[in-house]
């Protein structure tokens, strides 16, 4: 990585947005209008937000398109054919990457509006054998389709427009170039604020390259950014010499981090297949826990802690409450006042009789390791695995050895492992120490089967969970 862009990394970047849809490369930039990103809340989070809210656009386009069509004729005779088109509609668009559907050119979002339409009037067509109103039924669900279809481009826009003056549409970026190229793409995708690659000063989103980066490059820039793009060419720049159509109508082509050692196919597919029944199972246990906790203690009955990830990412790990609201300052009270609960702590970073702790609701969700069942929705996100070392707290990990937590890192964090069924809270530091070295070196499909088999005997037994 050359100087300049290595400078790039921790030079500012001040910046301000436009309401237009489109504009000039070289458009003045000073009479934008300055949009704040919504606070205290993750990309993923914004993304899935702007993602339903699209998703929603769609549907009320084809609300519109009912009412307009009773207007001319009796959709009611097609009964819930209109309904099944709506949702066929949405699922191909979520397959083909419409939702939020940033990050593509014009003539891409295009391109697959028109697939999905042609795909939903081929299945209505096909289907018409089968609808009750006969092929008169099937020509009024492809008038529907087609009226419901030229409906999404506005509403889409309009809730897109939305999404991006309250600061939630789009992706803080930090544009990586020479000084004069940085400028110009800052203000093209300032002005061009659909793309959703949106200048900011924040180092922690996407580092957008006017390069095709080595793997040493791509190595240091995902240690400061969450992802790396390459950017398209622009009609009116040449940025990184490669077209959109090569990257598939996209606005730049995404480089992954080459230390990124990915959960193997066969592991997921186990992961899947117990994590998608077991949350269905659980869920009226969540509901029954949600509520008990509300009762002993009214506030949020979930909360977050952030962990290290898979590969060394922050992990931001999603369990049941079972802590009063204040426990920091219970625990530091307890450790500062009791020589022999903090020699407890420091040996095993828990304690049998934690002050922290809910009474009954709390015991009970721990003891039955039921407060880790929300969980099973970062497997079901690729963030966890079923079987694998247990996510820490950064005051647990901060006790190991520097080489381990490495090594630890390389695999997927776990729900349950060795140690939770042959030790569990009873196992010291040098114990978790070696039952995770022995899991990561000898890890297999057979093993996680008999470390989930054995989860349920400890569970069961309850020896040594508090």
């Amino acid at each position: 990585m050359s100087k300049p862009e290595k400078d790039l990394l921790s030079a500012p970047i001040t910046w301000q947005s436009s309401e237009a849809g489109s504009a000039d490369m070289h458009a003045d930039p000073a009479a934008a209008q300055s949009v704040t990103y919504a606070p205290a809340m993750s990309q993923k989070t914004r993304r899935a937000i702007c993602a339903g809210a699209v998703a929603l656009a769609d549907l009320v386009a084809f609300g519109a398109a009912y009412l307009h069509l009773s207007f001319v004729a009796n959709p009611a005779m097609l009964g819930v054919v209109p309904v099944m088109i709506a949702l066929t509609v949405v699922a191909l668009h979520w397959m083909i990457g419409f939702y939020p559907g940033d990050r593509l050119q014009p003539q891409e979002i295009l391109r697959r509006h028109a697939l999905a339409f042609l795909a939903a009037a081929l299945l209505v067509a096909a289907i018409g054998g089968f609808d009750q109103g006969g092929w008169s039924g099937v020509a009024m669900s492809e008038v529907f389709l087609m009226i419901a279809m030229i409906l999404q481009v506005p509403a889409r826009y309009l809730v897109q427009h939305f999404l991006h003056h309250v600061g939630l549409w789009g992706t803080p970026t930090r544009f990586l170039a020479d000084a004069e190229k940085a400028r110009a793409l800052e203000t093209f995708f300032t002005l061009n604020w659909r793309f959703g690659l949106l200048p900011t000063q924040d180092t922690g989103a996407i580092a957008a390259l006017d390069y095709v980066p080595t793997r040493e490059d791509a190595t240091d820039l995902h240690r400061g950014y969450d992802k790396v793009l390459v950017l398209a060419d622009l009609p009116k720049q040449r940025v990184s010499g490669i077209g959109p159509r090569a990257m598939r109508g996209a606005v730049g082509e995404w480089i992954a981090d080459p230390s990124f050692v990915p959960i193997s196919a066969r592991k997921r597919a186990f992961d899947l297949a117990i994590a998608v029944p077991a949350l269905i199972l659980a869920a009226p246990v969540l509901a029954l826990a949600s509520v008990a906790i509300w009762m002993v203690d009214p506030g949020p009955v979930f909360y977050r802690q952030a962990r290290d990830g898979h590969n060394g990412r922050a992990l931001r790990m999603l369990k049941l409450r079972t802590m009063y609201r204040n426990a920091d300052a219970r625990l530091q009270a307890l450790l500062r006042d009791d020589p022999v609960a903090r020699a407890e702590w420091e040996t095993h970073f828990k304690l049998q009789n934690d002050p922290r702790i809910l009474p009954v609701v709390g015991k009970v969700l721990r003891g039955s390791s039921c407060d880790e069942l929300p969980q099973l929705l970062h497997v079901i996100a690729g963030e966890m695995s079923i079987v694998g070392p247990r996510p820490f707290p950064e005051y647990h990990l901060a006790a190991m050895p520097p080489e381990f937590r490495l090594k630890r890192s390389a695999v997927a964090p776990g729900i349950t492992g060795l140690w939770q069924i042959t030790a569990r809270s009873d196992a010291d530091l040098a114990l978790q120490q070696q039952l995770d070295e022995h899991y990561i070196d000898n890890r297999s499909v057979w093993l996680d089967l008999w470390i989930v088999l054995g989860t349920f005997g400890a569970l069961l037994g309850r020896k040594g969970a508090y």
